[in-house]
């Protein structure tokens, strides 16, 4: 099994290790000590030996925060998390703060005090949640000083694993679609358009599909930890450990691409003295504008120039990703088959169920790993948005019950990541209407047209209407990007509540993932990716409109649809997408399966 059930950390990490930072820190002079959950790379899913804010607190999810002062401390989550935390970490030793309302800025301008001196890891901060933390910490009188050692690393020591070596292998043009070449020389000419000699590159997932290259460095995602400097005429300085250098490696990256260590960076940044070098400071720390600006560069403030040629998939991508949906919505179709037959017969336990959908994912003899630890949430299990199964935490469904499952898989040609929630037993009449709602969301972000220059933040509430009428709605953003065998969080689209001024281009590939969440009870989420089509004129309208094509293909349960509460068109529209199902899954399967398949795709 690639997915284990062990957990990793417990309430008593915070107990354990928070004094041992506080040593380390009272030894360096400090007061305080900031700990984020990014790493290095700002990544999301961390290698064992980055995840310092799961060291340090016990919490393991994606996004979070942790102060520690000296007689104090606090651990901040978003919406997603609120259940996870608190069974994750000992509310007596530390405050759970909202990581959203106020977050980490606030905290510091109540619970710092005058005098103080707090300590931040340059490598870890974005330079722009730094210009808040020191504003906030300002306000009450104390300082953040950045540390040249990291005292939690200090005090981590020995246990600390170490940094990951995954060999980094390249990546044919029969998945990736363009040369490297071709992209040095397309992304050099952006560098160019800003007003710059060349780009910093820290971002793993632009290293990776701009070198047209994969790795193994990060847990779920083929992604190699390394840094890149880009120039505007396509040449290139690549730092990779060399325990990760492949022999075919410098062949396939060219005599344009000169491959260093990563011991070669700083004199490779003192190098661009008198040049302008961009940088993107939501995705580079801090470190790399001191170290630029110390050199005599001249920093250029821009997003990474690979964000967006990345996440608009190319022709080849995109067809990729169809036979990899294509692929993996027969697995999926299979698991649910089982759910419907055994499953409801004998239901089954959160792990049973991870563990039979990957015996089918495997079975396509094409998956490289899971995208991400598949969430199979039981009961009240399923109302915790990011959870996942352990063997203390692991409930068994019930007749009566709602059994949420969230998955996906990488694949050489295509990135999975699909949610279906499934009735065992009889449903509720709750749970149906509830489901419909979410179902009604999922299908208007699904259908709607959008002219270009529109932003996810401008979609996201069609996703939410039909739960707002009903007065609920969920705490975790509508739409994510996924990359191209590459991470399965991708910036920088994204349809959410926040706002965000990226438009969404022909190629990106975001999911639709509504949900509604009944906490101690059940939870419910639909998710299809879903690509940005070409702009193309309605009859009778005065502009060219995108619209989304689903990418996901596998049944949506029935049984949880309230049919009265569909319009004509919604109707309409739901037994297309499984009338679509039928068609490009069943020829996959055999047997009880695809008899099955063809009647929970009949029209409604």
């Amino acid at each position: 099994m690639r997915q284990t059930f062990d957990e990793t950390t417990d309430r008593s990490f915070g107990p354990k290790h928070v004094p041992l930072i506080r040593q380390a820190m009272e030894a360096q002079g400090l007061d305080g000590f900031l700990v984020p959950h990014e790493d290095e790379h700002q990544n999301e899913y961390l290698p064992a030996a980055n995840d310092r804010l799961a060291w340090a607190t016990g919490f393991t999810g994606s996004a979070g925060a942790a102060v520690i002062l000296k007689d104090k401390a606090a651990v901040f989550v978003d919406g997603r998390y609120t259940i996870q935390v608190r069974d994750q970490v000992d509310p007596a030793f530390f405050e759970i703060r909202d990581l959203v309302d106020g977050g980490v800025p606030a905290y510091l301008e109540q619970a710092a005090a005058s005098g103080q001196k707090i300590g931040y890891d340059p490598r870890l901060h974005s330079p722009d949640a730094l210009h808040h933390l020191r504003a906030a910490a300002a306000k009450a009188g104390a300082e953040l000083l950045p540390v040249a050692e990291n005292p939690l690393d200090r005090a981590w020591g020995q246990a600390r694993p170490p940094q990951p070596t995954a060999p980094v292998v390249p990546h044919p043009l029969e998945y990736a679609g363009e040369d490297s070449a071709d992209k040095r020389a397309r992304v050099g000419e952006l560098i160019a358009k800003r007003g710059a000699d060349a780009a910093v590159l820290t971002a793993p997932a632009s290293i990776a599909w701009l070198f047209n290259v994969r790795g193994g460095d990060v847990i779920r995602s083929p992604l190699p930890l390394g840094q890149a400097i880009l120039n505007k005429d396509g040449t290139a300085r690549l730092f990779l450990d060399p325990q990760k250098v492949t022999p075919e490696l410098p062949a396939w990256l060219g005599n344009q691409v000169r491959l260093e260590t990563p011991g070669d960076l700083p004199q490779a940044l003192a190098d661009l003295k008198g040049l302008k070098v961009a940088v993107d400071p939501a995705q580079s720390s801090a470190w790399y504008f001191e170290a630029l600006q110390s050199a005599g560069a001249e920093v250029v403030r821009a997003e990474d120039p690979c964000a967006i040629p990345r996440a608009c998939k190319n022709k080849v991508e995109i067809e990729g990703s169809r036979k990899a949906h294509v692929r993996d919505g027969a697995a999926l179709s299979r698991f649910l088959h089982w759910l419907a037959t055994e499953g409801q017969e004998s239901p089954p336990d959160e792990i049973t169920a991870v563990q039979k959908l990957e015996q089918f994912r495997e079975a396509t003899g094409a998956l490289k790993d899971l995208s991400f630890d598949t969430i199979a949430g039981a009961l009240s299990n399923g109302a915790i948005c990011h959870y996942r199964p352990t063997a203390r935490l692991n409930k068994r469904a019930e007749k009566g019950s709602l059994l949420l499952v969230d998955s996906g898989g990488q694949y050489l040609d295509g990135t999975t990541d699909v949610t279906r929630t499934v009735a065992i037993g009889e449903p509720t009449r709750e749970m149906c209407e509830r489901f419909t709602l979410v179902l009604k969301g999922h299908l208007a972000l699904a259908r709607v047209r959008f002219p270009a220059g529109t932003t996810g933040s401008q979609l996201d509430a069609l996703a939410r209407v039909p739960l707002w009428e009903a007065g609920l709605d969920y705490d975790h953003g509508t739409g994510h990007g996924v990359g191209s065998y590459l991470g399965v969080h991708e910036g920088p689209q994204r349809i959410s509540k926040a706002p965000n001024t990226v438009a969404l281009r022909p190629g990106m590939i975001v999911s639709n993932e509504p949900g509604y969440y009944k906490e101690g009870e059940y939870g419910i989420r639909i998710e299809n990716l879903q690509f940005v089509t070409e702009a193309e004129p309605v009859a009778g309208g005065e502009r060219p409109m995108h619209g989304f094509e689903a990418l996901t293909l596998a049944p949506i349960d029935r049984r949880l649809v309230v049919k009265e509460m569909l319009t004509p068109e919604e109707l309409a529209q739901f037994d297309a997408y499984h009338a679509r199902v039928a068609r490009e899954i069943g020829p996959l399967l055999d047997g009880e399966a695809k008899a099955w398949l063809a009647e929970v795709t009949a029209p409604l």
